[in-house]
């Protein structure tokens, strides 16, 4: 995606969006900002932007943060939600996944990884801090080893490359996905171009659908 995505910036702390929009880089731009529930879900109906960078925790509202305000904007067509919160607890996670978010970053991530995920997310493709990605597939009946057995596709599928196959769909890295599994990276890619071969998908954007439409993300 080579144009600019235009993000809307939910926070209650001043400072911090400062800071993220002097992070961003060229590829994305922040259109609109706000600190609350009513003002974000004021700005999002507005603004419709193809992608809302949102905080968990919020004041105002009903009291439900983030997740409330995704709920209260469900009806506006386009926009997709990634949580972007200091909080890396399963409940914060799974509260904002269960109701629309497409992904959960935490805030100690790299620029240009931030500028990476709302790319992604705007593309359509689900983003998670690795370590975060257990807790939505335990919440969802999808944990590790749990992936079904009777889809012909994934039957195609050695059981090693079941789990290179899972942890690119969550998000890692290559590097990440050899050190999860001991392995190498070389032998990560070549798992991965099996992956791809086997279910006849493209590229890792692909995978993460094709994963997600099967809820194994």
């Amino acid at each position: 995606m080579s144009e600019q995505v235009d993000v809307v910036l939910v926070d209650d702390h001043h400072m911090f969006r400062a800071g993220v929009k002097a992070s961003l880089d060229g590829r994305v731009r922040v259109v609109g900002e706000a600190a609350t529930v009513d003002e974000a879900v004021q700005v999002v109906h507005e603004l419709k932007p193809p992608v809302v960078l949102l905080d968990v925790h919020l004041p105002g509202g009903d009291g439900g943060g983030g997740a409330e305000v995704v709920r209260r904007c469900v009806d506006v067509p386009g926009t997709r939600f990634l949580a972007l919160s200091v909080s890396d607890a399963a409940e914060d996670v799974v509260a904002v996944i269960r109701v629309g978010a497409r992904g959960y970053v935490t805030k100690n991530i790299d620029p240009q990884a931030l500028s990476d995920a709302v790319l992604r997310v705007a593309g359509g493709d689900a983003v998670f801090s690795p370590r975060l990605a257990g807790f939505v597939l335990d919440a969802f009946g999808a944990a590790a080893g749990d992936i079904a057995t009777g889809d012909d596709e994934l039957d195609r599928l050695s059981a090693r490359e079941r789990e290179v196959m899972r942890l690119i769909a969550r998000g890692y890295t290559y590097r990440e996905v050899a050190a999860e599994l001991f392995i190498s990276v070389k032998t990560v890619e070549t798992h991965v171009s099996a992956v791809l071969r086997k279910l006849q998908l493209s590229n890792r954007n692909e995978l993460t659908r094709w994963a997600a439409a099967r809820r194994l993300l």
